[in-house]
């Protein structure tokens, strides 16, 4: 047979879906820190604090895994991997809920700074967040809640040392920890997607305020930050803003897809070994036919969600055309599936489900600040559609 054929195959018919040996391995070895580091005790105690996570375990993390620095290049300090593996490391920490500051800082500032920076700051700021010494975040959204980039208002008025921004930001993950903020913002008299660019400056800078907000879950801390004429540094060039941002969130939406993947299947497992644990009528309820329709529902959906969210991460570590529109699908499938499996975990484990005592309601919280987080399903289906060009 002729290999011509072969040859016009699309890249995005040649993505595998097979993880290989060493990924599981690295795999492994994260579920085994996590069991150990990250019990549902530690993330009881862990939430009720301020700062909403353990340095002390955070230190370990970054520097037994380095897991801060898994996509950085080695250059930088960072390990050197890709966006694979990174999905590998959100799956592992949503199955362990596990309060640190990880997606604020590796997922989302990190890959700003990769998108937007220019080599020199690259050289600069990505070093101490691939050693975990330097905690970041990246502040989108504002008042009106939306992460669609041609929302922003905060306005970066160029003086001679820099820009001075004014604005507010809000449902910003761990702003209140960070030590670095990246920020988005336009140019004074800017809309849509023209003067749009990120910026970087320290947390504790004169003019920025920030404070804590109350969220219904506290495994995932969220701040508000003002900014009052605040000094600032751009990251890369004007205008360039728009497409660093969006794919800064396209990349972040793959991420969390693989992390509600790995809390959903944290919550079937509870569901499955309760089924074989309550007996009712003399029987355990696992051997009722509508458990067994509805934990084999619940199954179905989650491996189409998986699917969804490997496709993704893979499809973007080999910068496939296609990816950002599989973002947006991944996004949508999980968010819808890992709230539906909460509410059906619950449902089987009955009223004790969603007491305090009961671990599952804390999967349930996560479940349904995932769903809105990055935005609802109903932007990612309408996002991928345009991209889709229907």
């Amino acid at each position: 047979m002729s290999t011509s054929s072969e040859a016009k195959v699309e890249p995005a018919r040649r993505i595998q879906f097979a993880f290989t040996n060493e990924q599981e391995e690295f795999r492994t070895a994260i579920r085994r820190f996590l069991q150990e580091k990250s019990p549902p005790t530690a993330v009881r105690r862990l939430m009720d604090t301020a700062e909403g996570y353990d340095p002390e375990i955070w230190r370990q993390l970054s520097e037994q895994l380095a897991l801060p620095g898994i996509h950085i290049p080695e250059q930088y300090g960072g390990a050197g991997f890709g966006m694979v593996e990174l999905c590998v490391v959100m799956e592992e920490m949503g199955r362990s809920l596990l309060c640190a500051p990880y997606f604020s800082t590796a997922v989302l500032a990190t890959n700003a700074i990769l998108n937007a920076g220019t080599e020199a700051q690259h050289a600069s700021l990505l070093p101490d967040l691939a050693s975990g010494v330097r905690l970041a975040t990246l502040a989108v959204t504002e008042p009106n809640g939306q992460w669609d980039p041609h929302a922003i208002q905060l306005t970066a008025t160029p003086n001679p040392d820099g820009f001075l921004l004014n604005g507010v930001k809000t449902y910003v993950v761990d702003g209140h920890v960070a030590d670095l903020l990246v920020v988005a913002g336009r140019l004074p008299g800017t809309a849509g997607g023209e003067g749009l660019a990120l910026f970087t400056l320290r947390a504790d800078s004169p003019g920025v305020d920030r404070r804590p907000l109350p969220s219904m879950d506290p495994t995932r801390k969220l701040a508000r930050i003002d900014f009052h004429g605040a000094h600032a540094e751009i990251l890369g060039n004007v205008n360039d803003g728009t497409q660093a941002l969006t794919r800064t969130l396209d990349q972040a939406a793959i991420a969390l897809a693989n992390e509600m993947v790995g809390g959903a299947q944290t919550l079937f497992d509870s569901a499955v070994n309760y089924t074989k644990l309550r007996v009712q009528f003399g029987r355990t309820i696992g051997s009722f036919q509508a458990i067994k329709h509805k934990c084999a529902d619940m199954l179905l959906e989650m491996e189409l969600a998986k699917s969804a969210a490997y496709y993704a991460a893979q499809a973007a570590a080999v910068d496939d055309p296609e990816w950002p529109a599989l973002a947006c699908l991944a996004k949508a499938a999980a968010s819808d599936m890992y709230l539906h499996i909460a509410i059906e975990t619950i449902q089987i484990h009955g009223g004790i489900g969603f007491t305090w005592d009961n671990d599952t309601h804390l999967w349930f919280k996560r479940a349904k600040s995932s769903e809105v987080f990055l935005g609802q399903p109903d932007y990612y289906r309408e996002l991928l559609m345009q991209r889709w060009g229907v």
